[in-house]
């Protein structure tokens, strides 16, 4: 089965030693660390001391891309340095995939080599970078109604570029409004890591516990559980309403049960169309 690992920023607005506690104490297989301006998510050697303390394994690290964060100089200004710090985090805590997002469309020099760059790190290296699925920016507006903005360059959707690996957020495809099971299929054995996570189909990128929207996770998960699937599974999910810890680890354990239950069951209404999917 796949290992089923935390995101530490999924404890947010706590911080990355909170994230290694709440997944050592809710019985995770391994973090993703989320790198963040927390500067325990930026250390090495703070890391290793969270990890062989806990004895909670660093599964992933996801580059210092969030917008919302404002990550901009986190690991310095270069889009390029930033990555290759991710992969000496990773190469050095034994994880085995950088999560990245694609570059903003203002990042012009960095968005227009992103596709070739990646491709020449991923030769140096048995790191996966994982590209990740994004979604369109929306907003309503009195005068003309909803408005969509293209905020990355290539694109928001990575199975239109040649990735080596990709990375499937759930929330994502939910607020992006795509065929999750369509972009699943064309990502194929080159999808690496999975964000598991739900959503609406909202504007906003929701992060609901797994089984609380409308994306098809039972389906995936029992694919990826049939298939052999030797990436990780990672909840990834927005717990930032919680009155407290007690609430947060509530919803961080059932998406935990989640996760494994459908792993190891799949989705008996789904498997036909399932199993014409290669992973």
């Amino acid at each position: 089965m796949p290992k089923v690992a935390l995101s530490t920023i999924s404890v947010y607005p706590e911080n990355t030693a909170t994230g290694f506690a709440t997944a050592q104490r809710l019985g995770y297989d391994g973090v993703e660390v989320m790198v963040t301006n927390d500067p325990v998510s930026q250390s090495i050697d703070s890391l290793r001391r969270l990890r062989d303390g806990l004895n909670m394994p660093i599964l992933a690290v996801h580059a210092p891309c969030l917008f919302w964060l404002n990550l901009q100089r986190v690991w310095g200004t270069d889009p390029w340095g930033k990555l290759i710090k991710a992969r000496m985090v990773a190469e050095e805590l034994g994880a085995s995939t950088v999560v990245v997002h694609p570059p903003f469309v203002w990042q012009g020099k960095y968005a227009n080599e992103f596709v070739a760059g990646l491709r020449r790190m991923q030769q140096e290296t048995d790191i996966r970078f994982a590209v990740e699925n994004m979604y369109p920016w929306r907003a309503k507006t009195p005068v003309i109604g909803e408005r969509r903005v293209e905020a990355y360059s290539p694109g928001w959707d990575p199975t239109e570029e040649d990735y080596p690996h990709f990375t499937l957020d759930l929330s994502h495809s939910a607020t992006s409004r795509m065929d999750t099971m369509g972009m699943l299929g064309r990502m194929g054995h080159r999808l690496a890591h999975l964000h598991l996570a739900d959503g609406s189909g909202s504007n906003s990128d929701e992060h609901l516990v797994p089984g609380r929207g409308t994306q098809p996770c039972a389906e995936i998960l029992g694919l990826l559980g049939r298939n052999g699937f030797d990436g990780n599974v990672v909840l990834e999910v927005n717990t930032r309403r919680a009155a407290n810890q007690e609430a947060r680890d509530a919803d961080l354990a059932e998406a935990l049960t989640y996760a494994r239950r459908h792993l190891v069951l799949g989705d008996a209404d789904s498997a036909g169309e399932a199993k014409q999917i290669t992973v």
